[in-house]
């Protein structure tokens, strides 16, 4: 089920706000689990079945290292296997056959037969609960949390319907005083529907329409493209992603708001960074803090010497890419950040990127990270390989043809720019700041943002109702 679904905003989630409201607390929790349990298997019957076991193997395995640290013994061996099971049930759901592709290939080679397994599809949201559930049991492990004793709070906190799917991940210790009891606030009301209509409308109105046209661009054969037309793709999905997934974790944040979940913000507007380090300071927070505590730091981080850092970056990133997807572009894709990451650390580019001036390390910054999306949403390495030939006519690729410039795309490219920086927020703070508490001022101010957020959602309903199949594209990973 899509937030962006009429089903959802129409149905469920009325329903399931109306029922949450009226219930008694000690109940809330147990009914907002069945509602989350319902939302997965909506998208995914089998879901109903995996889903649950991971959560009891999980829960009782957090139990295991939360008794064994309490009676003296070793809690490493449980950690160990409820770290290997997730991993095995990560692999099995998401990576069989890019392994089988790739055995197959070897054998191939060899003059052996290929193997064959039945095609199963991807789990939904697989990538985000599994790492959870890891980072659940590590910090336990290392006394940071407390197991969970109450089933259906450790249940809500890995299935929680709005951050399922596609995350943000969210650290079990950061919510582990909101699983218990929450209440709900007429601000949390009132700031929950913002957020989640501000990230409904960069769905929507922006990710949706800059979509049409990167599919436009990466559909096509390279070779059939002008160099202007594939810049103006990779211009199209860099839009299209950040907005895409921002604007799903916008939309998580906000309903969690609603249940009375305060939860991180994912991204402070990357495409403002001056370096590939800062990118992914503002890129998928929670990602990318989880790969570092959960992997970057334990693997010695930077205290082991300048070619040990250099090589946990690169694992990390490797990893990272491997985690987006079972391909081998999402594994360049990796290592082309990690390797940026580690050259930004040499003090040869760092003397260089100080000397270029905020302009020009703003407009690296964004070259880089546009080269990198074009391993991102390649078909495969052929493809990509392709499109960098079109986009700099290397070899003689690329043709003569474009993409149709319309009003839409033209309108929907300025107002990216300007969404993808913190230029409206800041206004609106300081608006906020010069109205003050009370008085008439503030009366227009909330009135403004009222017809404001009403005009966003009924621009957005208007593309509902076209009833379009759009998913967010971090539901694949």
């Amino acid at each position: 089920m899509l937030f962006t679904s009429s089903t959802f905003l129409f149905a469920f989630l009325p329903l399931v706000l109306a029922v949450y409201y009226v219930a008694p607390d000690r109940w809330r929790n147990a009914l907002l689990l069945v509602a989350s349990l319902l939302f997965y298997a909506w998208g995914q019957p089998v879901g109903v079945l995996l889903l649950p076991l991971s959560i009891a193997v999980n829960y009782a395995t957090g139990r295991a290292i939360d008794r064994a640290h309490r009676d003296g013994h070793s809690a490493l061996r449980w950690l160990r296997f409820g770290i290997g099971a997730n991993l095995a049930f990560l692999f099995v759901a998401k990576y069989t056959f890019f392994a089988l592709d790739n055995v197959n290939w070897v054998l191939g080679w060899l003059g052996i037969p290929a193997m064959t397994v039945r095609p199963f599809g991807l789990l939904l949201g697989i990538s985000f609960f599994t790492f959870h559930a890891i980072s659940y049991l590590v910090d336990i492990y290392w006394r940071k949390a407390s197991a969970q004793r109450n089933i259906v709070d450790y249940g809500l906190y890995i299935a929680l319907f709005p951050q399922l799917i596609a995350g943000p991940i969210i650290r079990y210790r950061d919510i582990a005083l909101q699983l218990p009891k929450r209440r709900v606030n007429t601000e949390d009301l009132t700031e929950g529907t913002a957020i989640f209509l501000a990230g409904l409308a960069k769905k929507l109105l922006l990710a949706n329409v800059l979509a049409v046209y990167a599919d436009q661009a990466f559909s096509a054969d390279p070779r059939d493209l002008s160099s202007s037309a594939a810049w103006l793709g990779v211009a199209c999905y860099a839009g299209q992603i950040y907005f895409d997934f921002s604007g799903y974790s916008d939309m998580a944040r906000g309903l969690c708001r609603l249940f009375g979940f305060r939860i991180v913000n994912n991204f402070d507007y990357p495409y403002i960074s001056q370096s590939m380090q800062e990118f992914w300071r503002r890129w998928h927070i929670s990602l990318s803090t989880w790969f570092r505590d959960y992997l970057y730091i334990p693997l010695g981080g930077n205290r082991l010497g300048p070619r040990r850092t250099a090589a946990n970056l690169l694992v990390v990133f490797l990893l990272c890419g491997l985690w987006h997807g079972a391909q081998w572009n999402f594994v360049l894709w990796g290592l082309y950040h990690g390797a940026f990451l580690v050259l930004e650390r040499s003090a040869l580019v760092k003397s260089a990127l100080a000397a270029m001036g905020a302009p020009l390390r703003h407009a690296y910054l964004l070259l880089a990270v546009s080269l990198g999306w074009v391993l991102f949403r390649a078909d495969g390495l052929e493809h990509a390989s392709r499109y960098y030939a079109a986009m700099f006519r290397i070899g003689g690729e690329g043709g003569t043809a474009t993409l149709a410039v319309s009003p839409v795309l033209v309108v929907a490219l300025c107002v990216a720019v300007v969404a993808a920086t913190p230029a409206a927020r800041a206004l609106q703070r300081y608006w906020q700041s010069k109205v003050g508490r009370s008085g008439p001022n503030r009366a227009s101010y909330e009135a403004a943002m009222t017809t404001w957020f009403a005009g966003l959602f009924a621009a957005c309903l208007s593309f509902v109702a076209l009833g379009a199949y759009n998913p967010f594209i971090y539901f694949r990973f």
